[in-house]
């Protein structure tokens, strides 16, 4: 499964001996892989602040999420040529997301501990809140240039009385630069084609004979040449739609022409080169990462594994990538890493405000391995810790005390502090 439970216990002897019982059980029934969730020592401040803090962390979480979402399926819009390889593009650090969040380590460089809590946050919510301008900006200007050639391709398939004739004429199909005479373009019914032929040279006076000559046509009739004096056109517009000839307006222009058909392929040039990967990148990412299951190391083993392509190859594998994918495979991975650290604040923040000081708790990520089984997940972890229900109680009851106006919420309520990381969403 591609969901998380990030959950926290007091870091007492009782609560670590019941985490070892969690283990032991949801290994023996194959119920969910363990590991630690490393969290450093963070910056407390007061409690006043941590209640602010945690509905802000809440509300970040929400639009963290919603972003990382969004910016994938940009990739998978993107990519709309080679789909099947958007997973290898979603990527954190150069991982796979599952091996991300089962190994996580905070990033001190970026989020510094020693830091307050509020500065920590305001540096994830300005950074989350830059990526999501950018994309807007980038993805606004993508959809233009896909909204042009998707309406000139719609030109292009129409039918033959609103479609773009830019890609189906020649200049040997007209006269041209005479004073006299002109080639008009005539749209006939498949099933009228015999009629035509017999009749268009009659249809009016000064029709040069055996002028016509099929260029184009489709499944619902064809579109013909016939060259005439100028001096008789509305005459024979008049008599050919009274036979079911329709003459289409168009005057050749070369100039016009060709623009059209440069403008075409500029627009087909841009759109491809925006997310054109080559065949060595797709390659190279899916012999590094050929399946996403990742055994999650033991609860008490956070060896971490090698963090894929080194930068070096990573940038090597960029220059065959289109701007705006590179930039939504840069900056998704950026903005996922950001939300595991939210999620990694929101368990300390919530561990203190339920356990109280000092500070001293054990995040653990548990991996569901049965969608079915998570009912029985739930009932062994309440099972488990069902000791800090009434600690966990009273410890909010002081809270509330020690705050005025803060309204306890019992809603979703567990023992323990527990949060999901759910990966689903990108898929």
């Amino acid at each position: 499964m591609s969901e998380f439970w990030l959950i926290s216990a007091p870091g007492d002897k009782e609560n670590l001996q019941a985490l070892e019982r969690l283990n032991t059980v949801t290994s023996k029934s194959n119920l969910s892989y363990n590991t630690k969730f490393a969290i450093p020592d963070l910056k407390v401040g007061t409690l006043d602040s941590l209640v602010g803090l945690s509905d802000e962390l809440g509300k970040l979480d929400t639009f963290a999420e919603s972003l990382i979402k969004r910016m994938a399926q940009s990739v998978v819009e993107v990519m709309e040529d080679a789909k099947g390889k958007v997973q290898e593009n979603l990527l954190a650090n150069g991982v796979d997301l599952t091996s991300f969040v089962t190994h996580f380590e905070w990033d001190m460089a970026k989020y510094p501990a020693k830091q307050p809590l509020p500065s920590v946050v305001d540096t994830l919510a300005k950074q989350l809140a830059q990526i999501e301008t950018d994309l807007k900006a980038r993805t606004a200007a993508y959809s233009t240039l896909k909204a042009t050639l998707d309406s000139l391709n719609q030109k292009a398939k129409a039918n033959l009385f609103t479609r773009t004739l830019s890609d189906i004429v020649n200049k040997d199909d007209f006269v041209l630069d005479s004073e006299y005479l002109v080639t008009l373009l005539v749209i006939v019914p498949t099933q009228n084609y015999i009629q035509w032929q017999k009749t268009y040279e009659s249809l009016s006076d000064m029709v040069v004979p055996r002028s016509t000559k099929l260029i184009f046509e489709d499944k619902e009739g064809g579109l013909f040449t016939v060259t005439l004096f100028r001096k008789v056109i509305d005459d024979f517009k008049a008599r050919a739609k009274e036979n079911k000839f329709t003459v289409r307006e168009f005057y050749y222009d070369e100039k016009e022409i060709t623009r059209e058909r440069e403008e075409m392929t500029r627009l087909l040039s841009a759109k491809k080169q925006q997310y054109q990967t080559s065949c060595v990148a797709l390659k190279k990412g899916s012999s590094t990462f050929p399946d996403h299951k990742v055994k999650v190391t033991p609860l008490g083993n956070p060896d971490r594994p090698a963090a894929g392509h080194s930068d070096r190859e990573r940038e090597s594998e960029g220059e065959s990538e289109g701007p705006l994918l590179r930039w939504l495979k840069v900056n998704f991975s950026e903005a996922f890493i950001a939300w595991v650290h939210i999620k990694a604040l929101r368990v300390f923040v919530e561990s203190v405000l339920r356990y109280g000081l000092p500070v001293n708790f054990q995040a653990v990520l548990l991996q569901p391995q049965k969608k079915s089984s998570t009912k029985r997940l739930r009932e062994v972890l309440n099972s488990v810790f069902k000791h800090l229900d009434e600690v966990a109680a009273a410890s909010m009851l002081d809270a509330a005390m020690d705050i005025p106006g803060l309204q306890l919420n019992n809603q979703d309520y567990f023992p323990y502090v527990y949060f999901r990381i759910d990966l689903s969403l990108l898929d």
